[in-house]
């Protein structure tokens, strides 16, 4: 009876052995076959359960793949792989928070093992938990300081965190050990750059173009940096080469729409922040592990889009949007305007009836039905960018009608961005920052109907500007600080009540944030603003 036992373990061991050999040459049917043989000599065998699981997977069949290995690891919860394995897959499938789980099990089990921390801090990340994220990223390196490629990666999600002068110091001590690395000194370029530090950034792509010159990724970011240093033409030239290489790179279609923009070319800018948006998104939907408020407007949206018996068009399903034959600004506000500009201290216009009846129908019925929503913000609202295909011919119609029909306002100061929010109507707006422009228009397009509270739901503005030497991260997203300055300071705020049509034009420099909002609930109801940037902050 053993030594039968014996023999029978011996074949399974060997048939085993021989599906590995398969599964690693990449032949998936004839190692499914071999572990489908050895669960039928033994059910209750660890491994071929456990590597079937992983075939699913690779087949893309992920509900199996998770149920089998789940169906492994309740036979041995003591395998690290196994764990990963199913981490991968639940993250495949949008299951962020039990990827998590599971990654952290497969941790418990190998402790400081970094390809495992690396996993879990990017699952961290998607899902928000910034702290989790920096305890990752501290055992990563921990670990094993020497591990060249984890800091590098570290790196990458300290800037994704904004966290740059980390992410540098990081990039440094990689080129440090390797200087030939060409990505590295790219994504130190990229970093330099956020922090604003353009010619430092300039240095680091160039000698990354030097190490590997036709590198798609540091071209697009050199067009980005020579673009901040307003070095147009020059930006236009680094992009242009990085998509003769890379036609399909979203990032450089991107950055060639925010360079044309300044150049005062609107109409190519968009297309390129259209192609962009195509490239990037497309008909994507959101994920399983999107947050709850961007799951329930795209639930709307497509209510909306049947009961009016509207589809879309185009890859992005872009709703309307063309320029319009007539006017879109009126030009009825222009002398009154330009006096209150010339004449204001801090700079602050507010403008009503901005756009004509038909330029606000045209723009809701595209911010309503077209699919380019795609930033969620935890606080409750999602932001559509001109790189994600909010870039409709009648915007640039807009952009170029304001400029022209303000002239003191916005002098010689050309478009530098754009974008737009649309908020559920019982969670938070946008907290306390500037942004980095010389000129702000920020105008709002859903009808007053909406608003259930007539003297709020628009902007508190601030007649204090945040000071020229706070870097982006700083006057933008460090409301602790603006805070501090503005008490410190004796500022006073300015509230402008919402009304449909209404845009408040002011100094970009001005600290300001959402009013609150209490609108009703549906989709039509939803506070939907527009802003767009115009000029340099330095040059405000």
């Amino acid at each position: 009876m053993t030594a039968g036992m014996n023999a029978s373990r011996a074949t399974l061991q060997e048939l085993f052995d021989q599906a590995i050999a398969l599964h690693q040459g990449g032949n998936l049917a004839g190692a499914e076959r071999l572990y489908q043989q050895a669960l039928l000599m033994e059910p209750g065998s660890f491994g071929p359960r456990h590597m079937l699981g992983v075939i699913r997977f690779q087949q893309g069949r992920n509900a199996e793949a998770i149920d089998l290995i789940k169906d492994a690891l309740k036979l041995n919860r003591e395998i690290p792989a196994a764990w990963i394995n199913l981490g991968h897959v639940q993250a495949a499938s949008g299951r962020a928070e039990e990827a998590v789980a599971s990654y952290r099990k497969a941790l418990a089990l190998t402790p400081g093992n970094t390809a495992i921390l690396n996993v879990l801090a990017a699952q961290l990340l998607r899902l928000g938990r910034q702290g989790e994220v920096v305890d990752a990223l501290d055992q990563l390196l921990s670990a094993n300081p020497a591990d060249i490629e984890a800091r590098n990666n570290r790196g990458n999600l300290l800037r994704e965190m904004k966290r740059f002068d980390a992410a540098l110091a990081d990039y440094d001590a990689v080129l440090a050990a390797r200087p030939d690395l060409a990505e590295t000194w790219t994504n130190r370029g990229a970093v330099l750059a956020d922090m604003g530090r353009s010619a430092e950034a300039l240095a680091s792509l160039d000698r990354a173009l030097a190490l590997q010159p036709g590198l798609p990724a540091a071209l697009s970011n050199r067009g980005f940096t020579l673009r901040e240093l307003a070095r147009f033409d020059e930006a236009l030239e680094s992009l242009d080469r990085a998509l003769a290489i890379e036609p399909g790179f979203a990032a450089a279609h991107a950055h060639r729409g925010k360079v044309l923009s300044e150049m005062n070319r609107l109409g190519e800018s968009f297309e390129s922040f259209l192609r962009a948006g195509e490239l990037a998104y497309g008909a994507r939907e959101p994920g399983l592990d999107a947050l709850a408020h961007e799951k329930k407007h795209e639930q709307e949206q497509k209510e909306w889009l049947t009961e009016n018996g509207e589809t879309g068009q185009g890859v992005l399903r872009i709703l309307g949007g063309a320029r319009l034959a007539g006017h879109a600004v009126n030009r009825s506000n222009s002398e009154v305007a330009d006096k209150l500009w010339r004449e204001s201290e801090p700079k602050i216009v507010v403008i009503d009836e901005l756009l004509t009846d038909e330029a606000v129908a045209a723009l809701r019925r595209y911010c309503l039905g077209s699919h380019i929503w795609h930033t969620p913000y935890a606080q409750g609202y999602l932001g559509a960018f001109p790189e994600s295909g909010f870039a409709a011919p009648l915007l640039a119609q807009v952009a170029e009608e304001l400029s022209a029909t303000f002239h003191d306002i916005f002098v010689a100061h050309p478009l530098r961005y754009h974008w737009a929010f649309k908020y559920d109507s019982r969670l938070d707006g946008i907290g306390i920052h500037a942004d980095e422009a010389a000129v702000n228009v920020n105008f709002w397009i859903t009808p007053d109907a909406a608003n259930r509270d007539p003297e709020s739901g628009g902007l508190v503005i601030w007649d204090k500007a945040a000071p020229l030497d706070w870097d982006f991260a700083k006057f933008n997203a460090d409301e602790r600080a603006a805070y501090a300055f503005l008490e410190e300071n004796g500022a006073k705020a300015i509230r402008v009540p919402y009304r449909a049509n209404r845009a408040v034009i002011f100094d970009s420099n001005l600290f300001h944030k959402t009013d609150a909002i209490r609108f009703d609930e549906g989709y039509e109801n939803r506070r939907i603003n527009i802003t767009m940037l115009y000029g340099r902050r330095a040059r405000g």
